[in-house]
């Protein structure tokens, strides 16, 4: 009689199997409740990046307030595709010099005020916002995930990035500014333009005078340069410095509306001219009725008219979008399509600047009637009787550009140009809110001098792999071998388990 043989492999297995639990469940229990994570993600989307920490640790003597627009971080952390959000911010708030404040934007409205006391900023759920003493930098929730460029369907995490870049803005001794030109006849940030000084400070930027017959000198810390409503020419040094200036890479914004001033503005023409665009000497109206718009005393006014604004397509040739998110605003009602108190401009033929290097977009124009013609009237204003004639006789009743960008594609340098400084002047704004042309000239401000800053640490990704094939019949016999093979090596397994399992 054959001895019986023990087969102890199951009872290995079983001792495995066992001592797995042992091990691994209470490990994994005592990692849920300490929360720890060990960050397996190849682009880190988990940890804080190096550079994040040196800025941390570098601003540790600043208190920083940072909230978050949702009731919690509960719904992140349930969420695996929030996971990067969720561990950013809670790794920001055990630092002892930064609170973190999770509130519904609806649920305190005192709140929502103090984080957007101008109303420019916007307050949705899912956003950000870094505030340091009087500073507020807000990251918008559609900014903190991003499409992927490489993956259609994938998205990125550029959340760590912006709201360090925030933490860096809102912690510094200074910001980038906006220097409003005087010495000739403007109106003051100090007076006319406080509003929008104040504005503008809301927005991350500083606000400053600067006159440039004076200081002979632009600060290197000018974000860009404004030339808002002059009323008499600026100097051929002055004019010299700013396309100096535009030149190496400078940003240059001139609001110019009609003034009555006699004589032309050389010196201003002569840049505008460089950068391939001609300044009427007129007022534009629009006689049509059904164009017209209430004006600040709620009256319907013919300076104050419908317009249209130029919406960039992928084949356009235009590198640059200053309208894109003017049209959300507008499509949403939020806005009304229309300008006030205007003159026009042209664009230079491409034989009078160098249009090879230089990109000249109107972004701003006059409408139509419901029969297809222009209705609007251009009655000369100040310049000499050269342009007295032009305006009257070749810009009446045809179509009129009202505001235009223009961009240095060599040295990257900036020039938009708006025909109306009553935009900025809240006591001309219509009775029953802003119109669009004004929020052109804010939005205007990113385009010229973008205020976030580049933290070098870039987008966060999920790592993809990825098979190309050169044909079909390729792509089958990839298939073929990843799955019917293996498929086929289980089968003759099972079979041959089969066969022995007695044995």
């Amino acid at each position: 009689m054959k001895k019986k043989k023990f087969n102890f492999s199951g009872i290995f297995a079983l001792v495995c199997a066992l001592l797995l639990l042992v091990i691994f469940v209470p490990v994994n229990m005592i990692a849920s409740y300490r929360d720890k994570v060990y960050d397996m993600t190849p682009a880190k989307q988990y940890t804080l990046n190096s550079k994040t920490k040196e800025l941390l640790d570098a601003t540790k003597d600043k208190d920083i307030e940072i909230y978050f627009m949702l009731e919690s971080l509960q719904p992140l952390k349930d969420n695996p595709e929030y996971l990067a959000l969720y561990h950013t911010l809670s790794e920001l708030k055990k630092r002892d010099n930064i609170t973190l404040t999770c509130k519904e934007p609806n649920e305190d409205p005192e709140l929502t005020l103090s984080l957007n006391p101008m109303g420019n900023l916007g307050v949705e759920r899912g956003d950000v916002f870094v505030k340091c003493g009087d500073i507020i930098k807000r990251v918008s929730h559609d900014k903190i995930f991003q499409s992927s460029t490489v993956y259609k369907q994938a998205r990125e995490y550029a959340g760590e990035e912006l709201i360090a870049g925030a933490i860096k803005i809102c912690t510094s001794d200074s910001l980038p500014t906006i220097y409003f030109l005087t010495g000739h006849g403007e109106g003051s940030i100090n007076d006319t333009y406080r509003q929008y000084a104040k504005r503008l400070k809301s927005d991350n930027y500083d606000a400053a005078e600067l006159n440039l017959g004076e200081t002979g000198a632009i600060p290197e810390n000018a974000a860009s340069l404004w030339i808002v409503g002059p009323k008499k020419d600026i100097t051929e040094t002055e004019a010299d410095m700013l396309l100096a200036y535009i030149g190496q890479g400078g940003s240059v914004s001139v609001l110019a509306g009609p003034c009555e001033t006699k004589g032309r503005f050389r010196n201003l023409e002569k840049v505008l001219s460089h950068y391939g665009i001609e300044m009427d000497y007129n007022i534009v109206s629009d006689t049509y009725s059904s164009n017209q718009l209430n004006d600040n005393t709620d009256t319907q006014n013919p300076n104050y008219f419908r317009v249209s604004f130029f919406q960039r397509s992928k084949d356009d040739g235009y590198t640059q979008d200053l309208t894109t998110d003017l049209f959300t605003l507008i499509n949403d009602f939020a806005l009304t399509a229309g300008t006030y108190n205007t003159r026009s401009f042209g664009i230079l033929p491409e034989t009078q600047f160098d249009a090879a290097n230089i990109e000249v977009c109107s972004l701003m124009t006059n409408v139509t009637d419901d029969g297809g013609e222009y209705k609007t009237v251009s009655t000369p204003m100040g310049g000499d009787e050269t342009t007295a004639d032009f305006a009257e006789k070749e810009l009446s009743g045809t179509l009129l550009d009202l505001a235009l960008y223009s961009y240095d594609r060599i040295s990257g340098g900036k020039l938009f140009v708006m025909g109306s400084s009553d935009l900025v002047d809240p006591t001309m704004t219509p009775k029953k809110g802003e119109l669009a042309a004004s929020y052109l000239v804010l939005f205007s401000n990113t385009w010229l001098y973008d205020s976030d800053i580049d933290m070098g640490i870039g987008n966060k990704a999920n790592a993809y792999d990825t098979m190309i094939f050169k044909s079909a019949k390729e792509a089958k016999r990839v298939m073929a071998l990843t799955t019917i093979l293996p498929a086929a090596i289980i089968i003759f397994g099972v079979l041959v388990w089969l066969k022995r399992r007695y044995a």
